[in-house]
Order: structure tokens, then sequence, then C-alpha cells
């Protein structure tokens, strides 16, 4: 079932303002156990880590995001 433009622009709001916080906290949890689970963790994985993590909430989530900073299709003409 396609979410219309309004439904997108909510849900976009609720996950950017609560859901994104929430996974930025796991994410640092999960990079915390990894540095104590491997002291000696060279830079480059590090980063490569936190690189994945940040592309990868977005990847399942591009739908709701895609056209929300454009005007509503289903908008008449004079309401644009």
């Amino acid at each position: 079932m396609a979410l219309s433009y309004k439904a997108r622009r909510r849900w976009s709001l609720i996950i950017l303002l609560i859901g994104l916080p929430l996974y930025i906290v796991v994410a640092v949890t999960l990079t915390d156990w990894l540095r104590g689970a491997w002291p000696g963790m060279p830079m480059m994985v590090e980063f490569f880590v936190f690189v994945a993590l940040g592309v990868l909430w977005a990847l399942p989530l591009r739908r709701v995001f895609r056209g929300v900073g454009q005007a509503d299709p289903d908008a008449d003409a004079q309401d644009r």
C-alpha cells in the first residue's frame, strides 16, 4: 500500500525526531562494544563501521523520504 504525500511527511518527521536519535544511541553503543571487544581496532575499521551504520538506517526508509521536500503533487495549482 502506497503512502500518501501527507502520510510520508508525517512519518519522515517522526522518523527524524524519534527514530534517528534512538538509532544513533544504538550505533554508538555498538561501536563502544566493538572497541571494548577489540581494543586495538584500527581507525580505518572504525571509520568504515561508522560509515556503514550511517548509511544503513536510510536504505529501508528511502521510500518514505522520497519527494517529501517537493510540493504536494495532489494539491491544486492554487494551493501550491
